[in-house]
Formats: structure tokens, sequence, C-alpha cells
């Protein structure tokens, strides 16, 4: 079957904050892709530029004048030449003249029309007849940080991780049972709870990072007890965040308290021994791999993972390898451009035993295409939130997936736990 791209078509449309964004179609001669770009609240310094001066606006002028006419023609089974064709165009080295969000959305919608072209499921033309393999979803129960609005915890995240579910559709309603759990607690907990929910549709509520930690950790007990497999949890500290550089210290506004480097190793080191989570991100800022490798190598059986840290860019990964920074991940397709540049990083991880965790935005569409880039990269966990419309999107796409593949289906070994 021919994949021959005959057009580009975008438009604007609107994420999950009501934020603009852009989505693109691509059409070749037997096949149709369509993809939409998120957007990312706390991001890395070191992302790629979402879009040109001008905005969408812009970006999608860029598309009907100078993109479109430039890939048609091109055949979309070769990924890797739109991509490159994408940086030919685009010509800096984050995107700035296009935009990373643009060169997202027509990178994703042009493996999905070469895998439509095909009659191929997108994780099966990316993976193919061995990607066979499901995440375990890492679920945002409560939000704090950036996430929340009004008093909250310090800490961004504390999401839920039940790594001993049997299949992927017990592993989500375990997260929903987690996240129900929780809800009833702060009922309980705080008379001013009144069951708000962040961008990602974790709780947000007046309570301590302490309290939070006491909460998640029983609601995740009591789920995998009901469940009968073991349910844990983790945090993503988003300490750059926190981090003051005039100050050289992290500020946590609702505890009261500022911590240099070394307290903050040791806040985290004595979080590790009291409520061990299986999962901490971004412990420390963006720039600190040096005090990443001191936890690494102290905080044993546990997944410490970088976000703002690498950025999805495989040249800060394999800065962070050197030093032992981390053990794993987060792979976002947009803060790097193209789905050959995030392949690249994805493939850097796994041969030197790094974990890649495909994740959201917290700024979402309900595109699900994140879902089919786990299985097709064997990617062991996918964080993508519980609740919340664009959240359950790609939920529901890997629920499809699992009963697509059957008695093939299977989870995947997260190797630190």
């Amino acid at each position: 079957m021919s994949s021959i791209i005959e057009d580009l078509i975008a438009r604007k449309i609107f994420n999950s904050r009501g934020e603009e964004t852009i989505e693109v179609d691509v059409i070749t001669t037997n096949g149709f892709g369509r993809a939409s770009a998120p957007a990312g609240k706390s991001r890395g310094k070191t992302e790629v530029v979402y879009y040109p001066q001008g905005g969408v606006d812009a970006a999608l002028k860029k598309i009907d004048d100078l993109i479109a006419p430039e890939l048609a023609g091109l055949n979309a089974d070769f990924q890797e030449e739109i991509d490159n064709t994408l940086h030919e165009i685009d010509g800096t080295n984050n995107f700035k003249a296009i935009g990373g969000n643009t060169a997202f959305a027509i990178s994703l919608a042009n493996a999905e029309a070469a895998a439509n072209s095909h009659g191929l499921l997108l994780f099966q033309f990316l993976g193919g007849n061995t990607a066979t393999t499901l995440p375990y979803p890492l679920g945002n129960c409560i939000s704090g940080g950036q996430h929340a609005h009004g008093k909250a915890p310090d800490i961004q995240e504390f999401l839920a991780l039940p790594h001993g579910a049997e299949t992927f559709l017990e592993a989500a309603a375990a997260n929903a049972l987690i996240h129900k759990k929780i809800g009833d607690a702060l009922k309980k907990k705080s008379t001013t709870f009144s069951g708000g929910k962040s961008d990602e549709g974790a709780w947000i509520a007046n309570i301590s990072d302490t309290d939070a930690f006491e909460t998640i950790a029983k609601a995740c007990e009591e789920a995998g007890n009901e469940m009968d497999f073991e349910c844990t949890f983790g945090i993503d500290v988003a300490a750059s965040s926190l981090w003051k550089e005039k100050e050289q210290k992290y500020i946590y506004e609702r505890e009261g308290k500022k911590r240099d480097t070394a307290q903050q190793l040791e806040y985290l080191l004595d979080i590790t021994e009291k409520y061990h989570p299986a999962y901490i991100e971004d412990p420390f800022h963006e720039e600190d791999y040096e005090s990443f490798a001191e936890l690494t190598k102290k905080a044993k059986n546990t997944v410490i993972c970088g976000d703002d840290i690498f950025t999805t860019n495989n040249e800060r990964l394999n800065h962070g390898i050197k030093q032992k920074a981390a053990n794993a991940i987060i792979i976002k397709v947009n803060q790097i451009g193209t789905l050959t540049d995030a392949a690249e990083t994805i493939e850097t991880a796994q041969k030197n035993s790094y974990t890649p965790i495909i994740s959201h935005r917290s700024g979402d569409t309900c595109d699900w295409h994140i879902a089919h880039l786990a299985v097709a990269y064997r990617c062991p966990i996918i964080k993508t939130g519980i609740v919340e419309g664009a959240r359950v999107a790609k939920i529901n796409e890997l629920i499809r997936i699992e009963h697509f593949l059957g008695n093939r289906a299977e989870m995947a070994q997260i190797k630190t736990l």
C-alpha cells in the first residue's frame, strides 16, 4: 500500500486547560493520521520552543506556506526522513522557527498515517510483532506545587504505581480505587476540602507534604489488600520549581523550610526510609547531576527519574549516564520535537539500563498516541494520570490494546523494583 503524503491540514484546537494548541492531519494515498500537541506547566529550561513568534496562528501559517509543500510527495513510512526534513526546514537547534509542538504534531500524525496506510495499529507499525508488553500506569493522586491552586503540599505530585498487577486493566482499576480512597480520606481529614482537582484530575487539598505521604501510603496499602497485589506510590518533587538560585536553597513555602542541597538529600533519604516510595522524580534541580547520582546510589530499590534534567534530550541523557545520575527518564516527545529524536533517547536509555517512562503533559488533549508509544518502545511505565478526560483517553486506549493482543499481552518488568 502506498504511504505517499498528499497533504497536511492544520487547525487550532484547545487543550485540557483551555489553551490554544495545534492539531495536524496527515493524508497519504491510502492512509490518514491525526495528532495534537500538549503543553507542560513546569517545563525544563532545555525543552524545545513550543511555537514560533506569533504562537499557534504563526505555526499554522508556516505549515500551509512552508512545511506542507516540502513534505508533499515524501513517503510517510520513512519516519526519520520526515523528521529530518522538519529539522532542515526549521534550521535551529530548538525548533524556534516552526515550533516544537508544530514538529511534534506533524511527526506523530505522520507515523499514524503510515500505520493506517498499511492497515496496522500504531504500536504494531512502530514496534513490530514482538511489541506485546503493557506498561504500568503511574497516576497522579494529590497535586501540589505549580500544579495546585491555593494552599496545597509543596511537592508537586503524589502518584500511585500498582506494579503488582497482572493486567493493565487491573492496574488501571487499582489506580482508580486509590484515587477514590484518597478523596474519601481527604474529606475526613480537612473540613475545607471541597473535592477540587488539578489539571490532571488529582486532588487539591489544604494539607502538608507529611499528610499527603501518610494519606497516599495508607490508600495504596488498603487498595493492595483489597485487590491482592502490591500497590505502591511515588512523588514528583519538581525540585527546579522549589530551587532558588540566589539563596542556593530549596524553598518549601508551606512547610516554612529552606533546604540546601545536602539537606534536600537528607530529607529525601528520610522519606525513602519512612514511607518507602517506589518512585522519585526530579528530586533536585535540573543542573544538579551530582546530587541525582548521590540519591540514586543511596536510595536502593527506588526508581529515581529525571524529567527537567534530561528533557528527552539524548545529549543530556548521555551526560547523566556518565555521572550515574538517576536510573530512569521521563519521555515527553514534545520536549524534543519529533518521534525520531525521542526514539533515539529511549534507545540510549534502554542500552544503559535506564527505565524510559512515557509521559503526558499537564495541559494535554484527548490524543492517545503515547499509549501506543509505550507499547511500541517497550516502556515499562506510563505516566498519564487516573481521572480527567485527557488522561482517561490514554488509559482506555491501553485497555483496548491489551484486549486486542489477547493472550499475547503481558505486563512489563520494572528493573529497579
